[in-house]
């Protein structure tokens, strides 16, 4: 059964941050602002020929940043009513979509934000926590992909929730809130309230993984690229 959609949660509680914090904010997307951040997700859901370069390298990629730092001209307060006005008519509003990917997006860079200034973890009412460990547990295979020579567990600290990420051997595990798993698995390592645990080699190979994962390219110059 389709469980609540929490996507439009987050997009206001991030539009309204942004509002608070104006345009320069850091986030740990560095050297993204908020403005850049911002401008990065109206390009996300508005732009349809450039869109997919978020996530796919070479020209496409280019093309998706030149556009992405075309939106950044753009007034702020514009960037904040078109990311607040919801998804537009299209792939976006279906029900999947944002339950799964809009959702992660919209929770990971929310926390990218608060964390970079200065605001902690948040307690999740537990519908919140249970859809993200639904997303984390169905994109575990995908976001550990890159992990070579160990296998990983992770765990929902404080429960019997488990999943394997990745079949290996020596095993790490990573336990922690719902939230706090996917911030890691999406390279947030030192923002991440997680603990990590099992062989030293295990450990270093998760972390080294990780520290990779990607949920869009972001060039800021040359050929330098940041998790995002």
């Amino acid at each position: 059964m389709a469980g609540p959609l929490f996507d439009a949660a987050e997009r206001a509680q991030l539009a309204d941050l942004l509002g608070e914090l104006g345009p320069e904010a850091p986030t740990l997307l560095v050297p993204w602002t908020t403005r850049d951040l911002a401008a990065h997700l109206v390009l996300r859901e508005r732009d349809h020929l450039a869109g997919p370069g978020l996530v796919l390298p070479g020209a496409w990629g280019r093309l998706a940043e030149r556009r992405r730092r075309a939106l950044t001209l753009r007034d702020f307060t514009w960037l904040i009513a078109t990311l607040r006005s919801g998804p537009p008519p299209g792939v976006f509003r279906i029900g999947w979509v944002r339950r799964l990917p809009s959702l992660n997006e919209f929770f990971v860079h929310h926390e990218d934000v608060r964390r970079a200034n200065g605001r902690g973890p948040r307690a999740n009412e537990p519908a919140m926590d249970e859809a993200l460990w639904r997303n984390v547990s169905r994109g575990r295979w995908f976001l550990a992909r890159r992990l070579r020579g160990a296998g990983l567990e992770l765990q929902w600290a404080g429960t019997a929730n488990t999943v394997l990420a990745r079949r290996g051997n020596p095993t790490a595990r990573i336990a922690g809130p719902p939230g706090e798993l996917l911030l890691y698995m999406f390279g947030r390592q030192g923002a991440a309230r997680v603990e990590v645990t099992g062989p030293a080699t295990a450990v270093e190979a998760v972390r080294r993984a990780l520290r990779h994962v990607t949920a869009v390219t972001m060039p800021s110059s040359g050929t330098d690229t940041r998790t995002a």
